[in-house]
């Protein structure tokens, strides 16, 4: 796995072809970052359990933000003494789930990805973790860890159209996964069809 990762990583990235697969109505690669956005960072991370390697999710707490109750990489907001932007993705896994940062080895990172609803340009870093990591969620921000096997997610049965609320309120029918019940979709499922991609 490690070995195809460092290979795969240094060859060119699947990038925004990859992403738009799995983007929502109306969502092409047209939007223009603003210059008052933000930056943050998500861990995407891989570790080996029950004989085969998983990918990490977890669930917002409800708190009325846009993003509320939504599934997720860890992950958040670039703060000025994060060294690089795979720091901010350490930092907030250890914060959000207690993912120690020095059991995490970082690979890469895939594409870049502007969400104009949080004007947020979030850069994925990819890790890896030698053993399952002992999740400590922070209940003020996390209602469920979700770990989905990554042969799973490479199949079709993990692809859907499913009904979802945005945070206008509008129902939308949109391509996602679905992972342990949960609806994957929007910016996590496109981070994630790159890597997936990345993977074929």
């Amino acid at each position: 796995m490690i070995k195809l990762l460092r290979s795969r990583l240094s060859d060119p990235l699947p990038g925004l072809q990859a992403q738009l697969e799995l983007a929502t109505s109306g969502r092409g690669s047209h939007w223009v970052v603003r210059p008052d956005h933000k930056m943050g960072g998500v861990l995407i991370l891989l570790y080996p359990k029950l004989g085969q390697w998983y990918i990490l999710l977890m669930k917002r707490t409800e708190d009325g933000g846009a993003h509320s109750g939504q599934i997720c990489f860890p992950g958040g907001r670039m703060e000025k003494g994060d060294s690089n932007i795979s720091f901010t993705a350490l930092r907030e896994s250890w914060e959000e789930l207690g993912i120690v940062p020095s059991e995490v080895e970082v690979m890469g990172q895939l594409t870049e990805l502007y969400i104009p609803i949080s004007n947020y340009l979030v850069v994925p870093t990819l890790g890896i973790a030698g053993k399952a990591p002992r999740f400590v969620p922070n209940a003020s921000e996390v209602s469920a860890v979700i770990e989905a096997p990554l042969s799973y997610l490479l199949s079709p049965a993990s692809r859907t159209y499913a009904e979802v609320v945005n945070s206008r309120g509008l129902h939308m029918e949109v391509p996602a996964f679905v992972v342990n019940g949960e609806v994957v979709w929007g910016a996590t499922a496109m981070m994630l069809n790159e890597l997936l991609a990345l993977m074929r």
